[in-house]
């Protein structure tokens, strides 16, 4: 049977879930595959986020002749049979354009990549090679500085899963529609937060479960089941939310003993490393701030150890970003000054930068009198007095961040405070 995830693979570019950070309506990358000038590109990020499903819908927008290899299963023979039969579509008398899409293509050797070089050079193919593996790292320079651009794709957000999830469940033709199933409350969201942000495994389970269940109600045990995982985390939300709210009210509060017991009550109910997760990286920043600015990236560092360990052991490095928050000092400084400064955007009207902090960097700057009058700090020997705040709030004396004196802040405090006024 054709797994769920390959069935519900959407058919149009506007059907595509996901990466809205570089593919939307209006996008430059949306525009040049619907303009039919789109080149080449590397896909670069986790399984499940959309890939090789973007790959394929650019080429059938794009109306070409398509080769598809996968680099862990395929090799130089492999390569050197297909860049043959598209230079003969290239170059003979059809004159087609022929893609090229390689999956895992960090997979290749750099002999192996050679081998391609050359054809994305005479134009014998238009390149679209997908990696899981940071490219500027696992794929050859000279490729790289051949394909227009490299996309970096992130996990899927759960309100995007849930979404694909849906639109799977309600689907007559490839989905489960037919099947007239409907969810428990939170079913979905639990499947999508179980997935990590793969909307592959998030389909595939949801595929699994449809084709076991009896009766037409997908419930919370049963996403549980299916995941191999408990479900009390999820089954009154109330419970969930306040949880949370204790385990980040304990951290601000500097009671590590309290912190250990949320959390421990937290992972009992099986709740997963991103949502607990998340509270903590929060709390680094927002509550310890500048007071040990080390400590959000000590937190993250944890947060990341957990995800590669999984339970049980992934509770030991979640307990130690939760002791390390709580026995820090606090400072909500940085938290606060950005807040004011967001709120000063939305409910005042700001003057334009000054002139002499304007770009300078093109013909004609200078001409209208940017730059002119700047100081290079480094010039007085690390620090001169000159105006960087909107003449307004320059004038009014504005200040956002307001630094305590605990812990290193208050080192941050007196440097500021010892400036020449």
């Amino acid at each position: 049977m054709i797994p769920l995830s390959t069935r519900m693979r959407p058919e149009t570019l506007d059907d595509f879930t996901g990466q809205e950070h570089f593919l939307y309506k209006g996008s430059l990358l949306y525009n040049s595959i619907k303009n039919k000038t789109f080149e080449s590109a590397i896909f670069f990020g986790p399984s499940g986020t959309g890939k090789t499903t973007l790959a394929r819908l650019i080429v059938r927008e794009m109306e070409a002749d398509y080769y598809e290899l996968n680099a862990t299963t395929a090799g130089t023979k492999e390569l050197k049979e297909i860049l043959e039969e598209a230079r003969m579509k290239t170059f003979g008398l059809l004159k087609k354009t022929v893609y090229l899409y390689v999956d895992e293509v960090h997979r290749w050797n750099k002999l192996q990549q050679d081998s391609l070089l050359q054809a994305i050079e005479e134009g014998v193919v238009k390149f679209i090679g997908s990696t899981t593996e940071n490219p500027y790292f696992s794929i050859n320079n000279a490729i790289l500085s051949r394909v227009r651009s490299v996309y970096e794709f992130k996990r899927h957000s759960d309100g995007n899963i849930v979404r694909i999830l849906e639109n799977a469940l309600k689907n007559d033709e490839r989905g489960l529609g037919a099947r007239k199933l409907s969810c428990e409350p939170g079913a979905m969201k639990m499947l999508a937060e179980r997935s990590s942000g793969d909307a592959r495994v998030a389909l595939d389970t949801l595929g699994f479960i449809a084709d076991n269940m009896e009766g037409k109600i997908i419930t919370l045990q049963m996403v549980g089941e299916a995941m191999q995982r408990q479900t009390s985390f999820y089954d009154r939300s109330e419970d969930k939310y306040n949880l949370l709210s204790a385990l980040q009210k304990s951290l601000r509060g500097s009671d590590p003993d309290a912190a250990l017991h949320y959390l421990a009550r937290l992972i009992a109910a099986d709740a997963d490393v991103l949502t607990v997760g998340r509270r903590l990286m929060v709390c680094a920043a927002e509550d310890v701030g500048m007071a040990y600015p080390q400590c959000v990236n000590i937190v993250t560092g944890c947060v990341q150890a957990a995800q590669m360990i999984g339970f049980p052991e992934a509770r030991i490095p979640l307990a130690q970003a939760a002791v390390l928050i709580a026995s820090c000092p606090k400072s909500n400084a940085c938290s606060a000054g950005i807040d004011a400064a967001l709120s000063d955007l939305q409910t005042k009207r700001i003057d334009d930068v000054p002139d002499h902090l304007k770009d300078t960097h093109y013909e004609g700057a200078k001409k209208r009198g940017l730059g002119v009058g700047y100081k290079y700090p480094h010039a007085f020997g690390g620090y001169v007095k000159q105006q960087y705040l909107p003449d307004d709030l320059y004038k009014a004396n504005t200040k956002y961040y307001l630094p305590t004196e605990n812990g290193a802040e208050g080192s941050f405090k007196k440097f500021l405070e010892g400036l020449p006024k």
